[in-house]
């Protein structure tokens, strides 16, 4: 039997090159799943100090795996995350760095966004030219179907799920995509946006015929009733915890009714709901539950031991709203969960809160169990990492560094290390983001420059934050740090092109104090 599954679970964790698995005994090429949360907030984990929401199979994995306290997503919101996740490329790079609809672009297209080109090589098509099978299933976002950035074009064998992430804003949506086929699921689909001003929010209104989730995680299940034997790649995006919050019923009573002493009614986006705490409490155990489902199949088949399995999230929990103050958008409330766990911002933001998202890997034999990874990483290193992994070239081009050395405790980190000055051999993490007002974030060790406002017209100056000494970014540097402030502008003029669909002015002069 074809042994060898690495999994990457929500969207970060390690990977093992062919070479250490066969020291290891294991004959073939590892598998790798990589499971990704959507909108799922750093502290909103058990193993994370989440006190709430119970989250077992999440908090297994990292009992018996790596948990990272320093990992960074790809960018602040979905679709320019998932770009640096499946190119390796960051966000001074990346083609796609903002959620832009398709047909802004393009109207030949009814859905999707807008798309990376065809001549970026994605990690899909990496296992798929390494002779692995590949399927995603969950939110894709990066290319409506028919485009250049059609997931079968990028390297996916098969993709199951919503293709467009505002159609993904419902859970009871009218379609999924099975490659090509528009597949109908529900025959009065629920909108995933709606007000409800007055009156009695009953829970029923907003729930549909079919539960998409439902679909994806059984058709994850089949990928591996098919493929067992290996190798092969499962990338399973799913939509937890994003808004609109509508689980199951049953879903949504087993917590506590005490927890919520109002409804929310649509004001700040996407749909009401009579239980909203109650409901993205659920959202976030239904995300356990479908971590749990996937591994007690790698444990059926007996390939437990063989698999890395890598869970992450493409950005921070939901940010505040301003038409109702007691929830954030879509009615999530974190707040009374302390999602952040300290940590500054929210999605939309370069501080911590919006980008320093829960990471665990899990091999058993290569990865330590119940290991902390408290060295400064992000999405652009997966793929190098899982080139390592599976004993593939480098491709050129890509931004990130190869974690394997850390992941697998078989020699030192890559070269470099923070407390000189660099962050695992590279010279800086760069995330440039030309939405929520235009940002940018550079990271040199222990210390991170941020600017804010570049396209509002007003642009600020520039914060510098000492991440050791306060995680939370209360106190600003910037005045004592005009020695780092050359080498981040300096790093800024090296690592940013130019983006005719996503510009920004990094360098913009500073107009107003902020």
């Amino acid at each position: 039997m074809l042994r060898g599954l690495i999994v990457m679970v929500l969207v970060l964790g390690g990977i093992v090159p062919h070479r250490a698995i066969a020291a290891e005994g294991v004959s073939k090429r590892p598998n790798v799943i990589f499971i990704l949360a959507d909108d799922l907030g750093w502290g909103e984990l058990g193993c994370y100090g989440q006190q709430k929401i119970p989250t077992p199979n999440l908090d297994a994995l990292a009992a018996r795996g790596m948990r990272f306290t320093q990992h960074y997503s790809g960018a602040p919101v979905c679709a320019p995350s998932r770009c640096v996740l499946m190119t390796g490329k960051h966000l001074g790079h990346a083609e796609i760095r903002g959620n832009q609809q398709a047909r802004k672009a393009f109207p030949e297209f009814a859905e999707g966004q807008y798309p990376i080109s065809a001549s970026v090589l994605t990690l899909a098509q990496l296992f798929r030219d390494q002779g692995y099978a590949t399927g995603a299933m969950g939110k894709w976002g990066l290319g409506p179907v028919g485009s250049t950035g059609d997931p079968n074009r990028k390297g996916f064998d098969l993709f199951f799920g919503y293709n467009c992430q505002a159609v993904a804003h419902s859970y009871y949506p009218s379609h999924l995509w099975r490659n090509a086929d528009r597949i109908e699921i529900n025959q009065r689909p629920i909108p995933g946006h709606r007000k409800q001003p007055e009156g009695d929010v009953a829970m029923g209104t907003y729930l549909g015929e079919t539960y998409a989730p439902d679909l994806m995680i059984r058709e994850a299940e089949a990928f591996l009733d098919r493929h067992h034997e290996g190798p092969f790649f499962l990338y399973l995006p799913f939509i937890e915890p994003h808004v609109a919050m509508h689980p199951p019923r049953d879903r949504v009573e087993r917590f506590p009714k005490e927890w919520d002493a109002k409804p929310y009614r649509g004001g700040n986006g996407y749909l009401p709901h009579p239980r909203p705490r109650a409901a993205y409490a659920a959202m976030i155990a239904e995300l356990d539950g479908y971590v749990g489902r996937v591994m007690e199949k790698l444990k059926g088949y007996g390939i437990e031991e063989e698999t890395l399995v890598i869970f992450s999230s493409d950005n921070g929990a939901t940010h505040p709203g301003n038409g109702e103050p007691d929830f954030h958008i879509g009615g999530a409330d974190p707040v009374f969960f302390n999602s952040t766990a300290g940590l500054r911002g929210y999605k939309g933001s370069v501080y911590e809160g919006g980008i320093r998202v829960p990471t665990i890997a899990r091999l058993p034999g290569v990865i330590p169990a119940g290991v902390t990874g408290d060295y400064p990483s992000y999405f652009a290193d997966w793929f190098p990492t899982l080139c390592d992994a599976i004993g593939a070239k480098r491709p050129g081009g890509l931004d990130g560094v190869s974690l394997w050395n850390v992941l697998s405790k078989r020699g030192p980190a890559p070269k470099g290390s923070v407390t000189q000055g660099s962050v695992l051999g590279r010279n800086a993490m760069v995330l440039v983001f030309p939405e929520y007002g235009g940002q940018v974030a550079v990271r040199i060790g222990n210390l991170k420059g941020v600017r804010q406002g570049l396209k509002t017209g007003r642009p600020g100056g520039w914060e510098v934050y000492d991440l050791a000494a306060d995680p939370g970014e209360s106190q600003d540097l910037a005045a004592t740090s005009e020695a780092f402030l050359k080498e981040v502008e300096a790093v800024l003029d090296r690592e940013v092109d130019e983006n005719e669909v996503f510009p920004l002015a990094v360098d913009a002069p500073v107009t107003s104090a902020r």
